[in-house]
C-alpha cells in the first residue's frame, strides 16, 4: 500500500506495519491508522505516521532514553482494550516535541503510546494522577536504561 508521509514523501508499506488506535489519538480521533517508521540516521527516534494524512505525523522516542526511572500502571481498562496479555508484547514510546536547538526538545511522559506488538492495536495512555508532564526537557535527563510499564 502507497502512502504519503511529511518526512519522507510517498512511500510503499506492508498492510502488517499498520497500527490501529481504535480511538484515535487525542485531539486526532478521526485518524485511527498509523504506522511506525524508522528514522535511519538516528535511529533511536520513529515517525508516527498517519497512512491517510501526510501532514500528521509525531516524533516518537522510547522514554528509556532519557528517563532511567519513568515508570506508571497501564490499567485495567486499557489492557483489555489491547488485548495485552504480557508485559512483553508492549513496546513504549513518547512524543517528542522538536526545538531548535535540538538540546531544548521535550518530550511528553504524561501521555505515553503504548503498542501490543502482536496485534498492532494501540492507545496514547493520558496519565492523570502523576507527576509526569507534556514537555519534559531531555537535558535535564538521568541516566539511560531499561525499565518497564506495570499492570495493575
Amino acid at each position: 500500500m502507497k502512502i504519503e508521509t511529511k518526512y519522507f514523501g510517498a512511500i510503499e508499506i506492508n498492510e502488517e506495519q499498520v497500527i490501529q488506535f481504535k480511538q484515535g489519538l487525542p485531539g486526532f480521533k478521526d485518524y485511527k491508522e498509523f504506522v511506525l517508521l524508522p528514522l535511519e540516521e538516528a535511529p533511536i527516534y520513529k515517525v508516527l505516521q498517519s497512512t491517510k494524512e501526510a501532514g500528521l505525523a509525531f516524533i516518537l522516542v522510547n522514554p528509556y532514553v532519557f528517563f532511567h526511572d519513568y515508570a506508571f500502571d497501564i490499567d485495567e481498562q486499557s489492557k483489555k482494550e489491547l488485548e495485552l496479555k504480557q508485559a512483553e508484547d508492549v513496546d513504549l514510546y513518547t512524543v517528542m516535541t522538536l526545538k531548535d536547538p535540538f538540546k531544548q526538545s521535550t518530550i511528553n511522559l504524561q501521555a505515553p503510546i503504548i503498542i501490543n506488538q502482536q496485534n498492532r492495536s494501540a492507545k496514547q495512555l493520558i496519565l492523570n494522577q502523576t507527576d509526569y508532564h507534556t514537555k519534559h526537557s531531555i537535558t535535564s535527563k538521568e541516566e539511560a536504561g531499561e525499565s518497564h510499564a506495570h499492570s495493575k
